[in-house]
């Protein structure tokens, strides 16, 4: 892990109703495996079938952050290390988490295209609450990382 983690980008993605404390829970812990804080999250998104979920808004508002919410379409272009057939069946995409983070982290650069896979430093980090709800946590890397990815030969 480097020393200077900088800026994050969160991807997430939950079951339908899943309180604000396993959503949170699962983002501290995702945060917390790589060094990183809540203070260090530049971007936040999801899937746009989660844009009236209410654990996200509430986590948007506490936090003071705008949640972009990606079309299944658009997540779906991302490549990502862990597809999910699963996740595909249910939302249009293979991938919500990974994916939105991804997106989120190239949006905070200026970028148009979607982060390279390597730009995560959590992949897809999932955590189910005491009242059995899910919720799957995505983290990228989006300061400068673009940059120092394209100058390689």
């Amino acid at each position: 892990m480097s020393q200077s983690l900088g800026a994050v980008a969160v991807g997430m993605g939950c079951d339908r109703g899943t309180p604000l404390a396993t959503l949170v829970h699962a983002l501290d812990q995702a945060l917390a495996g790589v060094g990183a804080s809540r203070a260090q999250v530049k971007a936040c998104a999801s899937i746009s079938l989660k844009a009236d979920e209410p654990a996200m808004l509430a986590l948007g508002l506490q936090e003071g952050w705008v949640i972009t919410f990606y079309e299944p379409a658009q997540l779906a272009r991302v490549t990502v290390p862990n597809p999910s057939e699963t996740v595909r069946k249910y939302t249009g995409t293979p991938s919500v988490s990974e994916a939105a983070a991804l997106l989120a982290a190239a949006a905070v650069l200026g970028q148009p295209q979607a982060l390279p896979v390597q730009a995560l430093l959590v992949e897809k980090f999932k955590h189910r609450g005491a009242d059995g709800r899910s919720a799957t946590v995505s983290l990228a890397r989006c300061d400068h990382f673009f940059n120092q990815e394209r100058s390689q030969p």
